[in-house]
């Protein structure tokens, strides 16, 4: 089986990451074909506009192999994002190549703001799509008949793939090799690039974890993340607050006013949603899932997962696996 071949747009003002990225995912993918020997998946080239090098926003400079005059046939064409894609003499070079020639590539994804590039020749129109949270708005405003998830990380919608920022694009490109190679080839491009999870399309862009870093500037900024890293350590008010150095009492006030919740609650989700991205990318039994997240016992832990997702662990996984979730639709107790 030959490799897929895959292209990638370059341009002046392109985002390096959302371009070099995913390069690097399907340049990783290959298959062990034994004593030794490795089969290439995908042949990854760039094409750029013309044949002169392209400069990134950051100031690297790329040489493309291809223009777009000479772009030789492809299986999938990806489309980064950038500053210069939303220059309007470059987007209309690039939506116009793309108008005419996506009819004849199986798949086409974009990588953030590569939307901006795609969006104006109208084969997105009435599709979901997804792009960078800080852009979904001003997509939406400026394409009405896309419907814009401004949460997903990825979203599969027809041949067309749109993802979130940078990240999202190595995730969106985890989620196409497993769809062309199954699980086993994506798992381990996962591992070359040390990526720490495969993450699910629909999953929401910005991380509860990184919310409350956020939203906290006092002593509160750092302890959601340490938390999550923590979760089948003793989490009580009396051990949370001693590493907060305030009183029981006064802590788990400023935790509510902070957060938004009871330490309890908060801490129950923190443990509840990781255990269903344990349950969702391995098959540990659900005793063993339950200790690792903290739940006294299996029981409890059943107990709290069908309280929060209306469905149990074990049938929850049984639907994961049913769905086989790389680009999964979000619905209530069908992965984010």
């Amino acid at each position: 089986m030959n490799p897929k071949r895959i292209g990638f747009l370059g341009f002046d003002g392109i985002t390096a990451l959302d371009l070099v990225g995913p390069t690097e995912a399907f340049a990783a993918a290959v298959i062990d074909e034994g004593k030794g020997g490795f089969r290439r998946c995908y042949d990854v080239l760039t094409i750029g506009l013309t044949s002169r090098p392209f400069v990134a926003e950051s100031g690297v400079i790329f040489k493309a192999h291809k223009t777009l005059r000479t772009a030789p046939a492809l299986d999938t064409l990806v489309v980064p994002g950038g500053r210069g894609l939303r220059n309007t003499k470059t987007n209309a070079i690039v939506s116009g190549w793309l108008k005419g020639r996506t009819g004849r590539i199986r798949r086409v994804a974009t990588v953030c703001t590569g939307i901006y590039g795609l969006a104006p020749t109208g084969l997105l129109d009435g599709r979901r799509v997804t792009t960078h949270w800080r852009f979904a708005r001003d997509v939406a405003q400026r394409f009405p008949k896309l419907k814009v998830d401004p949460n997903a990380l990825f979203l599969k919608d027809g041949c067309f793939y749109t993802s979130a920022g940078i990240t999202a694009g190595i995730d969106l490109s985890l989620a196409l090799i497993e769809e062309d190679y199954g699980p086993s080839v994506a798992l381990n491009v996962a591992r070359e690039l040390v990526v720490y999870l495969k993450r699910s399309g629909g999953q929401e862009q910005y991380s509860e974890p990184l919310q409350f870093q956020v939203q906290s500037t006092d002593r509160f900024a750092d302890l959601a993340a340490w938390m999550l890293g923590h979760l089948a350590q003793d989490l009580s008010v009396e051990a949370l607050a001693e590493r907060t150095r305030l009183c029981p009492r006064h802590f788990s006030r400023r935790f509510k006013h902070a957060f938004g919740s009871t330490p309890a609650a908060f801490i129950e989700n923190l443990r509840l949603d990781d255990a269903r991205r344990r349950l969702a990318i391995s098959d540990i039994n659900i005793e063993n899932v339950a200790s690792s997240v903290g739940f006294h016992s299996a029981d409890a832990f059943r107990r709290a997962f069908e309280r929060r997702f209306d469905v149990t662990p074990s049938s929850y996984r049984s639907r994961f696996a049913a769905n086989s979730g790389a680009f999964s639709k979000r619905s209530k107790g069908v992965p984010r």
